[in-house]
């Protein structure tokens, strides 16, 4: 069981997609070839719009915005069934995702707050044998806004009984960033190099750090108690 008398963290959420599994390159890949197989062009700003939508929010924008065949919903399963897939080839996590998640499970409840639909969540955490460390997963599908908004976020500190000021956001993205952070939550950012956060919400985080690995007990204790 965590043990969290001592410590001034009350729990630890997660992202999944570009935090601990290095998906985020996927999803791009599988959106561009859906675009490409409607002969639509690519715009510039997509990809970084979409990250940390939910799935209602990216699938209108890839049928209105973008321009894929068909309306929201059958973008949506396009894309995801294409996403599920690409997953039982090979699902890369990226390096320490679950050494950390077992290390912080051991000190803290975990949660997990991802735009991704439930069922790759639910795939995703069994694939890499960590489903059991997280109390509560939260997607986006199943609050009223995704990121930006903080809706995905509250709802795990909601979940797991924790106060977001004590709660520790472990981030990759703009939209997550800035989510974790409306939340009122201490924010950890481990940039993705593919997909660099924008430099204005990397500064919404309390710390940014080069890997997992740099993602300790002794870190993360010390910045809410900075707090």
């Amino acid at each position: 069981m965590p043990e969290q008398k001592s410590s001034p963290v009350a729990g630890v959420v997660f992202d999944m997609d570009g935090v601990l599994t290095d998906t985020e390159t996927i999803w791009d890949e599988v959106r561009r070839e859906l675009a490409a197989a409607d002969g639509v062009p690519w715009p510039g700003e997509a990809t970084e719009a979409m990250m940390g939508m939910s799935t209602p929010e990216w699938s209108d924008y890839m049928a209105a915005t973008v321009g894929v065949r068909g309306d929201a919903a059958d973008v949506a399963e396009r894309t995801i069934a294409a996403m599920v897939e690409r997953y039982r080839v090979h699902l890369p996590a990226l390096p320490g995702a679950v050494q950390t998640v077992e290390r912080l499970a051991q000190r803290w409840p975990l949660g997990l707050a991802s735009s991704s639909p439930r069922r790759l969540i639910d795939a995703s955490l069994d694939a890499l044998g960590i489903a059991q460390h997280f109390r509560v997963t939260v997607s986006t599908e199943e609050v009223a806004a995704g990121k930006p908004a903080p809706d995905g976020y509250a709802r795990a500190c909601e979940l797991l009984g924790v106060e977001p000021g004590r709660t520790v956001a472990i981030e990759d993205s703009s939209n997550g960033l800035r989510s974790a952070a409306a939340a009122g939550m201490v924010v950890v950012a481990v940039p993705h190099e593919a997909f660099p956060p924008a430099p204005d919400a990397l500064a919404l985080a309390d710390v940014s750090v080069g890997g997992l690995d740099e993602v300790t007990v002794d870190l993360l204790e010390g910045l809410v108690a900075a707090r």
